[in-house]
């Protein structure tokens, strides 16, 4: 199994952090990646939609308000993988109360294509993401 981790810091609290993250339908606030996304089954599934138009379905399999954290497996997406689950978290650092850390990493099995690949793959992914995350929280 390969996996891949991607931290950044944003000024904001962990708290705004989360406010605007920590919905498991809420990709769409912050993420041009994913312009529509559909909740499902009372909000534990969630269907993506990217640019593109390929659509991206994902189960929430794990959530915790408290600690700021939600994993998610992806039940059905055009990436060359398997196996995939996911988990994004936001962390306080120590000494400043303006900042939090946002962590997004992932573990997966490669599917038609090398591990390499699709590590690199992901950790643009996330990567991405935590860029347009800093965007959204400055603009």
């Amino acid at each position: 199994m390969a996996s891949t981790s991607v931290s950044r810091t944003v000024p904001a609290t962990p708290q705004q952090v989360w406010n605007l993250i920590g919905g498991f339908d809420a990709l769409p606030d912050w993420l041009p990646y994913i312009p529509e996304s559909t909740a499902l089954e009372g909000g534990r599934v969630r269907r993506l939609t990217n640019p593109d138009g390929d659509v991206i379905i994902e189960r929430l399999v794990d959530f915790n308000e408290a600690e700021r954290h939600y994993s998610y497996a992806i039940l059905e997406a055009p990436f060359p993988v398997d196996g995939y689950v996911s988990t994004l978290r936001v962390h306080p650092v120590p000494g400043h109360d303006d900042i939090a850390e946002v962590q997004w990493s992932g573990r997966f099995n490669p599917k038609n294509a090398t591990e390499q690949e699709v590590v690199d793959l992901f950790t643009g992914i996330y990567a991405d993401g935590l860029d347009a995350l800093a965007k959204t929280l400055t603009a």
